[in-house]
């Protein structure tokens, strides 16, 4: 190889390395930026999925709820507490305190978790409806993302 050659190849090896000499540490500070953005990102991700969840446990729980009552409509003299207490007993990892109740018995809404004397409002042959609520939280670090966030679900069971 001539001398020229050696020189121009040593110069640009030399040039290249100054190069990325420059750039050490940008790999941090891209990381610094990137990863409080993908950690949001990744808390935001597990809230929602831990609200949907607790919307499809308490779905459920209604459901049964409401196949409950329809079994027990003659035999029961508290229908708002025994439903309630077959949703508790239904979704186990719901904070049973937090469910809020609401039966429509032969078109009477009864709001609240007991409602005794109330089972004349069974009549059979007529539609019972169980609505049940559930606050939600959805956090993602310190940020709330939903402070007035509430689930719910209903059913209708009718009796033929």
């Amino acid at each position: 190889m001539p001398r020229d050659s050696k020189d121009r190849n040593l110069r640009a090896l030399i040039a290249r390395d100054k190069r990325n000499r420059n750039q050490e540490g940008s790999v941090l500070v891209e990381l610094a930026v990137a990863l409080p953005m993908l950690l949001l990102l990744f808390t935001g991700v597990l809230s929602f999925a831990s609200a949907y969840s607790n919307q499809l446990t308490l779905t459920q729980a209604v459901g049964s709820g409401g196949q409950y009552l329809q079994q027990i409509r003659n035999s029961t003299t508290n229908p708002c507490q025994d439903v309630l207490t077959q949703i508790e007993n239904s979704a186990p990892s719901l904070n049973p305190s937090s469910i809020s109740l609401t039966l429509t018995l032969n078109g009477t809404s009864v709001p609240g978790n007991s409602c005794s004397g109330d089972q004349s409002d069974l009549i059979e042959g007529a539609p019972v409806t169980v609505l049940a609520t559930y606050p939600c939280n959805l956090h993602a670090f310190s940020m709330n993302l939903g402070s007035s966030c509430q689930l719910s679900a209903q059913v209708t069971e009718y009796e033929y």
